[in-house]
């Protein structure tokens, strides 16, 4: 297996929920770490939400691995940042059968 080439840093972020005073919360992001990543685009479409079109383009990332457990271990719903670019993590799986490296399926939406 040909080793990836991890040539653009992204940043992982994750959900957290803050309390807003009133019973409620408000949801932010908080960055958790850099990775390098090889980033390829797989497929994409458009499609009208509320009348206005967005476009979707699923992408796979490859990064190094990183333990089961680890809060540098992508996982589903976390997101990774580049620049203003916000890419969907949706499943991450082990790309080798040490773990060196990790598989994201992520998406990228952008209104038109």
């Amino acid at each position: 297996m040909k080793a990836p080439h991890l040539n653009r840093l992204l940043v992982l972020e994750a959900p957290e929920k803050l309390a807003d005073g009133s019973g409620g919360f408000t949801e932010t992001w908080a960055a958790l770490g850099n990775h390098w990543a090889e980033v390829s685009a797989r497929s994409g479409a458009e499609r009208s939400i509320a009348g206005v079109p967005v476009s979707r383009v699923s992408y796979r990332i490859v990064v190094r691995g990183a333990p089961q457990g680890s809060s540098m271990r992508p996982a589903p719903d976390q997101r990774f940042r580049e620049g203003e670019r916000l890419f969907v993590i949706r499943a991450v799986a082990d790309r080798d059968p040490r773990g060196h490296y990790l598989t994201c399926f992520a998406d990228e939406e952008v209104a038109a």
